[in-house]
């Protein structure tokens, strides 16, 4: 994987994010359908899938750099942010681990036209337990091609992606697997409802069917597939978290503004001794979160840039992805709490920014493992094995 990190192109994100974005706030939390104007613009100027390598079309982007360039976008819009990255959770996996004819024929589609990607692995009763994966697949006789059924929960981008990823399991072996690329436009894939989220509206998160759907045996993704699934989450929960980063200093920047203007006591509140001590501590806790994506997202790069899929999958869950996505659930939803309280009932309102930052803050938490997961996974994967803690 070639990582460009050149200064200049962190600035055409931040360009965009102010002419199209900023503004667009109540227009995007309305659950507009999709895909959005935004959207088709990013495509249009280049920069959607912007980690992808320049010979599938893409940016070649980092995910050190693509910490700050989420952090920019998710300063005005977290939805829209959200759905412009999450299609890396499949590209990661199609790169690695899918047959090169199909990773090259896909990624090259997804870059050149900004097309998007889905993952389907979420059900409602397997919940964080992937083993309990109910969809399954089925080889066909003279294993040329392989039949999914099931039912998936929650995909982001699953209506308008060009392609789905689908975790299933061998009807024939419960304890078989596999990540398996769907064209959408498949037979038999079937988009059953559009979910109205609390948060994160300007993405769009649907159920989907899975019907007979018939696929060339080569779609299926070398390796275990929840193996697979854990090295490209490595990706977006870092991703997710940033977005806790932008939200914190959209809050941070909306607060100063208020306190220039609002008296306490006779005084402006930005000389209050209490607004000062709450401004300083969500400007550490700013910083700190921004320290450990980065830290995430270089270690990221550095197994990435040593090719192949051995040393990813031997990795498996990244401590310092998951930690990255804790903290930042964490620290995102404790600063708009404070943020809330500083705007006093119109904190509370729908029509207050700070009130769409509070709803937007509790994604980070919850989505791609809730925080008891995540604290469940650190302690299996780096606490209990002596030989794994630092």
């Amino acid at each position: 994987m070639t990582v460009t990190t050149a200064v200049d192109l962190p600035s055409r994100f931040v360009r965009f994010a102010i002419e199209n974005l900023a503004g667009s706030a109540t227009e995007l939390d309305q659950a507009a359908e999709h895909p959005l104007p935004q959207s088709q613009r990013f495509a249009e100027v280049g920069l959607a899938n912007w980690w992808l390598a320049a010979e599938f079309g893409g940016l070649g982007i980092g995910m050190e750099s693509s910490v700050d360039i989420v952090s920019e976008m998710a300063y005005h819009d977290t939805g829209f942010t959200f759905g412009s990255f999450l299609p890396i959770l499949g590209t990661t996996m199609i790169e690695r681990f899918a047959h090169p004819d199909v990773a090259r024929r896909v990624l090259s589609q997804l870059g050149v036209a900004g097309h998007s990607c889905a993952i389907l692995a979420s059900e409602q009763q397997a919940g964080s337990d992937l083993t309990q994966t109910a969809t399954t697949y089925r080889g066909s006789a003279d294993g040329a091609r392989l039949t999914l059924n099931g039912q998936k929960y929650f995909a982001t981008n699953a209506d308008r992606a060009l392609y789905h990823v689908v975790l299933a399991r061998d009807i024939d072996d419960g304890s078989e697997y596999r990540m398996i690329v769907v064209p959408r436009d498949t037979p038999g894939v079937r988009i059953h409802q559009r979910w109205s989220m609390t948060g994160v509206r300007g993405s769009a998160t649907y159920e989907v069917a899975l019907e007979n759907v018939t696929v060339p045996v080569e779609n299926m993704l070398h390796g275990n597939g929840i193996r697979v699934l854990e090295v490209g989450l490595n990706l977006s929960r870092t991703l997710i978290a940033a977005c806790g980063i932008g939200i914190a200093r959209r809050i941070r920047d909306l607060s100063m503004t208020y306190a220039q203007t609002t008296l306490v006591g006779g005084r402006p509140l930005h000389l209050n001794d209490v607004f000062a001590a709450k401004l300083g501590q969500m400007e550490a806790h700013i910083e700190t979160m921004r320290t450990q994506c980065l830290a995430a997202g270089r270690e990221i790069d550095e197994l990435l840039a040593r090719g192949g899929s051995a040393d990813p999958l031997r990795q498996g869950t990244l401590r310092s992805a998951m930690v990255a996505k804790l903290f930042c659930g964490q620290i995102t939803w404790q600063v708009a709490s404070i943020g809330s309280e500083i705007f006093g009932g119109g904190g509370y309102t729908r029509d207050h920014p700070i009130g769409k930052l509070v709803r937007d803050a509790r994604y980070i938490g919850v989505v791609e493992g809730g925080e008891d997961v995540t604290r469940a996974l650190l302690y299996a994967r780096y606490v209990k094995p002596a030989s794994r803690r630092r």
